[in-house]
């Protein structure tokens, strides 16, 4: 993969040495070359991590004289496209690359090419003809790319720590991001915790001329159309088209593994990989305590596919040292503890392979997390007539906290827009009033925009369409991402393929969810290729034992981060230092929210001390 800075000057001049430091903020992300290029107004810089083409395809490359491009990504149908312009056109092309395919097609297609690209991407391209900037973004957010619009001109980067050196007096702290961060775990997009800096969403499109505002449209709405089908023929749909995607995700000059947990998503990527890919190496991760480790069952799948396995156990002393480093690629904090994993398995699959495969991005489109299944159990309640419904909403009001069928007659009572905002519910609205110095956003502010667009669909759709808009991107594929590059590793994720959605978009609810299993069509479509064990597995997600960490070692360490974090005009510190002492003394389990403090801790300490972001960049992050 490859980290590219963009600008566009405002009165045509830059420093130069400014951008080249801004730039190395980005080496990890392309280790093998770094250029810079200055055309008319626009300032272009890359850092490359050689994939396809590596002899050539140098960036910014310029095509035709007219079009200067940074591509960070892959396009997975760039031969075909290449031919298809040459076929039309009578394109003529330098490269074997898809930098040059791109820019020829922009040249050819105009910006409605965007439509025919099948791949992960964040792009840059200027043309000089009109004096244009267009940027572009992949249709499910794979690939990141930030936005700064200064006094001086416009600046873009694929990772918002090359951005901050030019923020200025605006690089302050958003208290209404930080806010959905403490309920999310995550900054929502398009917002970063800096309110001067954004992320171009995913699927859209940025134009900009020089001195103007720029203008972003949405070109790509994950839009679901569930539809009545038989079970047989979704799975085989599905089946051919992941297989399709996962061949077509294999091409690369460098080897090429792939991650294998222990469920049925990266299981079916290695399976499929396997069959073009016959010396393909797989790579998990898991810890000492049995109860949260998923190397055995990892290894149990590849032993049946024929496919060695290199594990990795990460021990309490790894996470004190690397959490830092990690908080620093992240750029905003991201409280999934699964990032803690997926940070030492990145780094393990580094020293063999320069790309890997993985299974990001099943469970938003086949229905498999579990939270899915509360549509259903909560239907005799939900569906009661409306005084019956407020009357048993004052019954649960009145019980004692802790009394059992209390928190399900609160959930049953309550429509779906405003108890479900994804994967991780952190700080509720009263807690975090308390806990917060500012105002306290509530999550319908991010949430409701999503529950009107997805107006007619069930509910188990609806919950899939808040997370296809705000968890997939804001944490999934921000954690991949920032964990594969720390360690200059290509992560690709066949779920997320155009092919692949255009079957998922189309199952109705009785297709993801069985009264057995989640993800009943994708289990389904690779029912054969897979063990019976591992196709019936339910899902863990490499499990983390934050738990267990903050009662040990990691908890004493947390206590000093908290008490030297120096957020207290953010955040009420002492309000978190008892549930971290609370949680060590055996009492209730507040380990999710003080992880969730720790990572914006620390995370805030890098912000405020630049001295530390660039000893962390010295040491390659």
């Amino acid at each position: 993969m490859c980290g590219l800075l963009v600008f566009l000057s405002g009165d045509g001049t830059a420093d130069p040495a400014d951008l080249a430091a801004a730039l190395d903020r980005l080496r990890h992300r392309g280790p093998d070359e770094t250029a810079m290029l200055h055309v008319g107004g626009a300032w272009f810089g890359f850092t490359r991590l050689a994939i396809v083409d590596r002899a050539h395809s140098h960036q910014p490359l310029r095509y035709q004289g007219r079009w200067t491009v940074v591509f960070n990504g892959e396009l997975y149908n760039f031969r075909q496209l290449r031919a298809a312009l040459i076929a039309g056109h009578g394109a003529v092309f330098a490269t074997e690359g898809e930098a040059e395919v791109l820019a020829a097609a922009f040249h050819y297609w105009g910006p409605e090419a965007v439509h025919r690209l099948r791949g992960m991407f964040a792009a840059v391209l200027y043309d000089a003809a009109t004096s244009t900037l267009h940027a572009l973004r992949d249709p499910f957010g794979i690939k990141p790319l930030y936005w700064l619009r200064a006094p001086e001109g416009l600046y873009l980067a694929s990772e918002k720590k090359a951005l901050l050196p030019f923020a200025g007096g605006a690089a302050r702290i958003g208290t209404a991001a930080l806010s959905h961060y403490l309920t999310l775990q995550y900054v929502p997009e398009p917002a970063t915790l800096h309110p001067a800096i954004h992320r171009l969403p995913a699927g859209h499109t940025l134009t900009c001329r020089a001195g103007e505002a720029p203008v972003i449209r949405r070109y790509f709405e994950p839009a679901l159309r569930p539809a009545p089908r038989p079970a047989a023929e979704a799975a085989a749909a599905i089946r051919d088209a992941l297989r399709d995607s996962v061949h077509a995700h294999l091409q690369a000059e460098v080897p090429v593994g792939a991650f294998l947990s222990s469920g049925v998503d990266s299981s079916a990527v290695v399976a499929l990989a396997r069959e073009r890919h016959p010396r393909l190496r797989a790579y998990t991760a898991g810890f000492d305590d049995p109860r949260y480790s998923e190397i055995e069952h990892a290894a149990e799948t590849a032993a049946a596919l024929d496919v060695p396995l290199t594990a990795t156990l990460v021990r309490d002393d790894d996470v004190i040292e690397a959490l830092p480093r990690i908080v620093w690629h992240l750029d905003d904090p991201v409280a999934d503890p699964a990032i803690v994993p997926l940070y030492f398995l990145c780094r393990a699959a580094a020293r063999d392979v320069t790309v890997v495969l993985s299974g990001e991005g099943a469970d938003e489109l086949f229905g498999g997390y579990e939270i899915y299944r509360e549509p259903h159990a909560l239907a005799r309640v939900a569906g009661l007539p409306d005084p019956v419904r407020r009357g048993l909403r004052a019954v649960a009001g009145v019980l004692p906290e802790g009394v059992r069928g209390k928190s399900f007659l609160e959930r049953a009572t309550t429509p779906i827009g405003e108890r479900y905002y994804g994967n991780a519910r952190i700080f509720g609205p009263a807690e975090k009033a308390l806990l917060l110095r500012g105002p306290a956003e509530p999550h319908t502010a991010v949430t409701d925009p999503l529950y009107r667009a997805a107006a007619g669909l069930d509910d188990v759709s609806a919950m899939q369409y808040v997370d296809l808009h705000t968890w997939l991107p804001g944490d999934i594929l921000t954690k991949a991402d920032r964990m594969s590059m720390a360690h200059s590793l290509e992560l690709r994720v066949p779920f997320l393929d155009r092919a692949v959605w255009q079957v998922a978009a189309t199952l109705g609810p009785e297709l993801k969810l069985s009264p057995d299993a989640t993800k009943a069509a994708l289990r389904e479509a690779v029912r054969g290729l897979l063990p019976a064990a591992v196709v019936t597995r339910r899902k863990l997600g490499f499990p983390t034992p934050t738990r267990v960490w903050l009662r040990g070692r990691i908890g004493e360490w947390a206590g000093d981060v908290l008490a030297t974090a120096d957020v207290d005009h953010l955040i009420d510190i002492g309000h978190v230092q008892r549930l971290l002492a609370a949680h060590r003394r055996g009492g209730p389990d507040h380990s999710r929210k003080v992880w969730t403090v720790l990572m914006f801790c620390l995370w805030y300490r890098q912000q405020a001390a630049p001295a530390t972001r660039s000893s962390l960049a010295a040491t390659g992050g």
